[in-house]
């Protein structure tokens, strides 16, 4: 059975990622979140993905078991950031699935309850 990693491919995530970023760098709602370098925190994001995705474990074999929420509690994510984060990824995976809507309703559909998890506040 194919996975979702393998339906929308590496390259596709990592475009989806780049203007992701651009747009949450860009945030004046969300963009005091992330001290990291952007290089970091994309690659980190990237790697959960594809892992969180069906893809190689790329994210547990640099940094262990993910434990996505207890990696966020130091961050003030409240209804306000969760929406704007969800913005931001919705803006990005338009872009990337201008030719496959119906992909990239289901690649998106995957994420309001992750920021829903990760609102601690």
């Amino acid at each position: 059975m194919e996975t979702f990693y393998q339906k929308i491919g590496s390259e596709r995530l990592s475009k989806v990622l780049d203007l992701f970023y651009d747009q949450v760098f860009s945030s004046p709602v969300i963009s005091h979140l992330f001290k990291d370098s952007r290089e970091s925190i994309q690659m980190k994001q990237f790697k959960f993905l594809v892992q969180f995705l069906g893809g190689p474990q790329l994210y547990t074999l640099e940094h262990g078991h993910p434990k996505m929420r207890m990696r966020h509690l130091p961050h003030r994510i409240d209804e306000k950031a969760k929406t704007e984060w969800l913005r931001c990824m919705r803006i990005a995976i338009d872009q990337v699935f201008h030719d496959d809507p119906e992909l990239g309703n289901q690649f998106y559909n995957i994420f309001p309850p992750i920021a829903e998890h990760m609102k601690n506040s």
